[in-house]
C-alpha cells in the first residue's frame, strides 16, 4: 500500500502568505491589548514587547505555523519558541485566539497561583508551549536542538512516498537573547550544520531594561549571523505585513537557517512609553493603557476585549492544521503497513518504552582496572543498535568522554548521523540536547568534563524544570584526574548538581555499576541524568557483580560487617568505594564490625521506601563515615548527627593521581584512621 500521490510536502503544508486578511488590524490589536490587560490585571509583567511583536506573531500563527490546537503534541507540528519568554502575555493571547485549551479566564489570571499563564512560558504546564523560556538565550538554543531533532527523525523514518517528519522551528528572539553567549554558541553550530528548517524572527526594538541597547550592544547582528552561515533578511518596519510575509516565505525556501531582523517599536501605540525602557517590564498603568487603546482605535473602558473578528483571523489556520494532522495520521497508518519495522520503532519511542537491555550489557573482568568513562563507552557501544534513539557526542572531548557510537555516521550539514560534534560549546550542547529531548522521540546525550558542568548549569536546570530526560556524561570527576590541576579538578560540582530538584546524579563505583547506571539513566524519563565518571582506572569489584537492581535503588550494602551486626558504616561513591572496602579490611583485622555501603545515587536512594533505606543505613548505627572526593556539603542527610564526612574542603593540585590520593588522605589506612577516631571519640 502507498499513500496518495498528493501527500503534502514541506512547502505545500505551509499556507500561502501572498495576501493580507482584512481583519489583520483587529487581530493584531487584540493581541496587543490582551497583553496590556493581562499585565495590568496582574500589576506585573512585560507589555512592551508584545505590543511591538504582535504583527509578526499574528502572521506566524494565522498563516505560517502548522499546528492543531486539539493535539498540541502532534509530532510533526511546527515548533514555536518564544525565546524572549518575558513576552509570555503575547504567547498566551496567541494560544487563546488560536483555539488551544487556554480560556480567557486563564488570561485574566496571568501570573497568579494555579493559573496556566505563569510569568514565563512553562513546557508541560500550558497547552501549546513547546519549551520553557525566560532565561534569555535558552529558547533560541533549544530551537537549534529542535531543528536537529527534525533532521534526525527525518533521516531515520522518512521513506519514499512517506514524509513523516518535515516540521519547521520558528523562534521569536529579542536583543537580549542575542546578547547572551549561549545563543552565540548555538547559532554558530546551527549555521555550521545548515539547519534550513530553523527560522528566527529577531525583534530588534533596541531597548533593554537599562535603556537603549546602544549602551552595550552596537554590533552588526546580521553580519555576525551571516558569518555563522545563516541567511539574513531585514524588515525595516515591523508593522508592514506584506514585507513580513515576504520575508517569512523566503525563509522557508532557503536551505540555511534564516535570521529575519524585524525593526519594531517597543510599546507600540502607547503615546508616552513607546520606544522607551518604561514600556519594557512594568504595567502601562490605567491611564496610559486607556490612551494606547484610544490611539489604536480600541475600546478604552473594556478589559480583555476579544471581538469575533479577532478569533476568526486564526480559525482557518487552526482548521488547516487539524486537517494536516489527520492526514499525517492516515499516512502514518499506511506507513505501518508498508514499513512495519520502523513504524513499530517509532511507536515504541513514542510510548517511552525501552527494549530489554540487561542481556546486552558488556561483562568486565574482575580485578581489572577500568576507568568508568571507558566502561561507559563500552556500554554505549553495546546499546547502540538496540536503542537507536540514543544520539549524542561531546563538546570537543569525544575521545576523553568516550561518547562515540562506532558504526554510526556524523551529524553534518549533509546528513543526520547519530554522532554529534558540538565543538567547544558546553552550554549550547546542553541547551540543544534539551531541544532534541523535547521531541519525545530521542534520547540525546552530551559529554564534557564534570568541571565544565558549571558552563551548562542553566540548561541542566531547565531540563529538570521541564522534566526532560537529557543525559549528561561528565567525566574526569574528581581531583584524581591528576596533572591538569585545580583548574580542571571538580570539587563543588557534585553538590551543585545534586542541589537542582529533579536531577538524577549517578557516580558509579566501577565498570559494573557504570553499566547499571546507564540503564538507570535511560529509565529515568522525568528529568535529566548526570553520569559522573572517572578518568583513572578503578578495580572491577567482585562485590558489584550481579548487583544490577541494587545499584538502581541508589545505595546498597556492598559488603557486610563480619562477626555480627555493624557498629559502624562506611558510605562511599565512585572512586572512593574501593578505598572504603580496603579500609574495612584494616578495621576488621582489629575486630571492628564495619559495613560498607555503595551509594551511586542520592536521588534514587531518597525515593526508596523508608524500610529499605533503614535496612541499608540502620538508624541505630550512628557511627557513619561518608567518603567522597568532593565538598562534604549535603552529606549530613545521610550520616546524621553522629557521623562525619571525609571530603575535599579546598581545591586540588597538579600531580599524578596516586600522589594526590596520598596527599589528600584518600587511602585505606587514612580512611580507617578516620573511622576509628569516630568510633573511639
Amino acid at each position: 500500500m502507498s499513500p496518495a500521490d498528493d501527500s503534502p510536502t514541506s512547502s505545500s503544508m505551509h499556507p500561502s502568505a501572498s495576501s493580507v486578511v482584512v481583519d489583520a488590524d483587529t487581530a493584531i490589536n487584540a493581541l496587543r491589548f490582551l497583553a496590556v490587560d493581562m499585565v495590568q490585571a496582574a500589576n506585573s509583567g512585560h507589555p512592551g514587547a508584545p505590543m511591538g511583536q504582535a504583527p509578526m506573531a499574528y502572521l506566524l500563527f494565522s498563516r505560517f505555523l502548522r499546528f492543531d490546537p486539539a493535539a498540541p503534541r502532534w509530532p510533526n507540528r511546527d515548533r514555536f519558541v518564544l525565546s524572549c519568554g518575558h513576552a509570555s502575555a503575547l504567547l498566551y493571547g496567541l494560544l487563546h485566539l488560536s483555539g488551544f485549551d487556554l480560556s480567557l479566564d486563564e488570561l485574566r489570571n496571568f501570573r497568579q497561583w494555579g493559573s496556566k499563564t505563569p510569568g514565563h512560558p512553562e513546557y508541560g504546564h500550558t497547552p501549546g508551549v513547546d519549551t520553557t523560556t525566560g532565561p534569555l538565550g535558552q529558547g533560541i538554543s533549544n530551537a537549534v536542538g529542535m531543528a536537529m531533532a527534525e533532521k534526525l527523525l527525518a533521516e531515520r523514518f522518512n521513506r519514499d512516498g512517506y514524509t513523516l517528519f518535515d516540521h519547521r522551528t520558528w523562534v521569536l528572539a529579542s536583543d537580549g537573547d542575542l546578547m547572551e553567549g549561549v545563543a552565540s554558541e548555538a547559532c554558530s553550530l546551527a549555521g555550521h550544520l545548515r539547519l534550513g528548517k530553523l527560522n528566527v524572527l529577531y525583534d530588534a526594538n533596541q531597548i533593554s531594561i537599562d535603556g537603549s541597547t546602544a549602551l552595550a550592544f552596537t554590533e552588526d547582528v546580521a553580519a555576525r549571523f551571516a558569518a555563522y552561515g545563516w541567511h539574513t533578511l531585514e524588515v525595516a518596519d515591523g508593522t508592514d505585513l506584506e514585507a513580513l510575509a515576504g520575508a517569512m516565505q523566503q525563509a522557508e525556501r532557503i536551505d540555511q537557517p534564516t535570521l529575519i531582523t524585524v525593526r519594531t517599536v517597543i510599546g507600540h501605540g502607547s503615546p508616552n512609553r513607546q520606544g522607551t525602557a518604561k514600556a519594557h517590564g512594568e504595567p502601562l498603568g490605567e491611564e496610559e493603557a486607556r490612551l494606547a487603546k484610544r490611539a489604536l482605535g480600541w475600546p478604552e473602558d473594556e478589559s480583555f476585549h476579544v471581538p469575533p473578528a479577532a478569533r476568526e483571523a486564526f480559525v482557518a489556520n487552526a482548521q488547516r492544521g487539524a486537517e494536516l494532522r489527520l492526514e499525517w495520521e492516515r499516512r502514518l497508518e499506511a506507513y505501518g503497513v508498508d514499513h512495519p519495522e520502523p513504524a513499530a520503532e517509532l511507536a515504541r519511542r513514542g510510548r517511552g518504552e525501552l527494549p530489554e537491555l540487561r542481556a546486552l550489557l558488556p561483562s568486565f573482568e574482575r580485578g581489572a582496572k577500568v576507568a568508568t568513562r571507558k566502561a561507559s563507552g563500552q556500554v554505549l557501544g553495546a546499546l547502540r543498535a538496540a536503542v537507536p534513539e540514543l544520539v549524542g557526542g561531546s563538546a570537543d572531548l569525544t575521545g576523553s568522554n568516550n561518547t562515540w557510537l562506532d558504526g554510526e555516521a556524523v551529524f553534518s550539514a549533509d546528513g543526520a548521523g547519530r554522532n554529534i560534534h558540538f565543538g567547544v560549546r558546553e552550554h549550547a550542547m546542553a541547551a540543544a540536547i534539551n531541544g532534541m529531548a523535547l521531541s519525545g522521540l530521542l534520547r540525546p546525550y552530551g559529554g564534557t568534563f564534570l568541571i565544565f558542568s558549571d558552563y551548562m548549569r542553566p540548561s541542566i536546570r531547565l531540563a529538570a524544570l521541564m522534566r526532560q530526560p537529557s543525559i549528561f556524561v561528565l567525566t574526569h570527576d574528581s581531583i584524581f584526574l591528576g596533572e591538569d590541576g585545580p583548574t580542571h579538578q571538580p570539587v563543588s560540582q557534585l553538590a551543585a548538581l545534586r542541589a537542582i530538584p529533579g536531577v538524577l546524579v549517578l557516580r558509579p563505583a566501577d565498570a559494573n555499576e557504570t553499566a547499571a547506571a546507564w540503564i538507570a539513566a535511560l529509565e529515568h524519563r522525568e528529568g535529566p541524568s548526570c553520569l559522573v565518571l572517572t578518568r583513572q582506572g578503578l578495580p572491577v569489584l567482585a562485590e558489584t557483580e550481579n548487583r544490577f537492581d541494587e545499584v538502581r535503588q541508589g545505595a546498597y550494602v556492598l559488603r557486610e560487617a563480619s562477626g555480627g551486626d555493624p557498629e559502624a558504616l562506611l558510605v562511599a561513591t565512585g572512586s572512593e568505594v574501593w578505598v572504603a572496602l580496603e579500609a574495612q579490611q584494616v578495621l576488621e583485622r582489629e575486630g571492628r564490625r564495619v559495613r560498607v555501603v555503595s551509594m551511586p545515587s542520592w536521588e534514587l536512594f531518597g525515593r526508596q521506601p523508608r524500610e529499605l533505606r533503614d535496612r541499608v543505613l540502620p538508624p541505630a548505627v550512628t557511627a557513619r563515615l561518608a567518603v567522597e572526593a568532593a565538598t562534604p556539603f549535603g552529606w549530613e542527610r545521610w550520616v546524621g548527627a553522629g557521623g562525619a564526612v571525609f571530603g575535599v574542603d579546598g581545591f586540588g593540585a597538579s600531580a599524578p593521581y596516586a600522589d594526590l590520593q596520598r596527599e589528600f588522605g584518600f587511602t585505606p589506612v587514612a580512611v580507617a584512621d578516620r573511622l576509628r577516631a569516630l568510633l573511639d571519640g
